[in-house]
């Protein structure tokens, strides 16, 4: 395995590299003095002086991108072009037309390209789509989703991702609102058809970005494929919370609700009733591969992550694991995003280009 990018993400890719049992070739960083001390500090096993000469080199089969979003596409087409599989973090681009490309490229090389859209990988979010597909909820009828943070609540709070040249043109929904509506759509089997959203920019001005134009909030009207209706909310400037990535979607005879807070329980709701389900033996086959630890041993997003990069290098050589997202599914939230940053800047309800059941 080779990484470019040292930052956060990279330390959570690493681990859960490790305990795949793979080796850490190498990792370039944005000069060669970082990536020195990003190999120290993450365990591996050299530096490259950059990313061009870490994709030279024959001993790294699989890539990870790390980077700042702007950066995904090139660095993404340069490993599919020098013959890499890729782990690229999400979201996958910043334009539907650099995610389309993607997408071709990594088909006609034959490699195995994936985004970590890791909460799939709850074992409890999988007895929620076992449950849904079982048809235990019957007609889906309405959803409800948000996922909310304060990490940039104060006007001094600042990062790469609020500057549009690094982040792209959106950052709330572009960074987290892809994670919940991937979710959705897994979970539920549904497509999301058409959009309706407001965003709002609460701080024009931060400590060290002076004229930012990307959201902190978004507020979405969404009807599915099959017809359902419902409500996202992305929020970065929630007071108290930290990752709280929240869905309920009701059905004819059954609800069911998942706070990725809490993940080791579902919410059942049904006309007569209700039932908290604890992760536990006996559930679909689907969550129990995925429950590496017995029930009371409570899994988190560390673990779900070590799952989605197993899955990724079972993937690469040559099984077929269930609920893997790979480009295609970063694609598709690229598309739903850009929805949303058209609806906001219209104002009319945008339908979702390639959607299909």
């Amino acid at each position: 395995m080779g990484f470019i990018g040292g930052g956060f993400m990279a330390e959570v890719h690493s681990r859960a590299t490790r305990s795949a049992r793979a080796r850490l070739v190498g990792i370039a960083s944005s000069t060669p003095t970082r990536s020195a001390l990003a190999a120290e500090n993450l365990g591996f096993d050299g530096f490259f002086d950059s990313a061009e000469s870490l994709l030279a080199d024959d001993s790294v089969e699989v890539v990870h991108i790390v980077t700042p979003n702007a950066t995904h596409f090139e660095l993404a087409l340069a490993a599919i072009n020098a013959g890499k599989h890729v782990v690229c973090e999400k979201p996958l681009t910043t334009s539907v037309a650099h995610a389309v490309d993607l997408v071709a490229a990594a088909d006609a090389a034959g490699v195995t390209a994936t985004v970590p859209f890791v909460y799939r990988f709850h074992p409890m979010v999988r007895e929620a789509r076992a449950r849904v597909l079982a048809g235990e909820t019957g007609r889906l009828l309405t959803i409800q989703g948000s996922y909310l943070q304060d990490w940039l609540l104060e006007p001094t709070d600042d990062n790469w991702r609020v500057d549009s040249s690094s982040g792209g043109p959106s950052r709330a929904f572009a960074d987290i609102g892809s994670h919940l509506v991937d979710l959705l759509e897994f979970v539920t089997g549904d497509r999301i058809a058409r959009v309706q959203a407001l965003t709002r920019t609460i701080f024009a001005e931060r400590s060290t970005n002076k004229a930012v134009t990307t959201e902190d909030v978004a507020a979405v009207l969404l009807q599915t494929v099959g017809g359902a209706v419902g409500t996202l909310l992305v929020s970065q400037v929630a007071p108290g919370r930290k990752n709280r990535l929240h869905f309920e979607i009701a059905g004819t005879q059954e609800s069911i609700a998942f706070d990725q807070e809490d993940p080791e329980t579902l919410w059942l709701g049904r006309g007569v009733g209700t039932q908290l389900l604890r992760r536990e033996l006996g559930m679909s086959d689907d969550a129990m591969r995925l429950s590496t630890l017995p029930p009371g041993h409570p899994l988190g997003v560390q673990d779900a992550f070590n799952s989605f990069v197993a899955d990724t290098y079972a993937a690469i050589g040559g099984e077929e694991p269930e609920g893997l997202p790979r480009f295609e599914d970063g694609l598709r939230a690229v598309r739903i995003t850009d929805a949303v940053i058209a609806s906001a800047a219209t104002g009319a309800w945008i339908e979702i280009e390639g959607t299909e059941q």
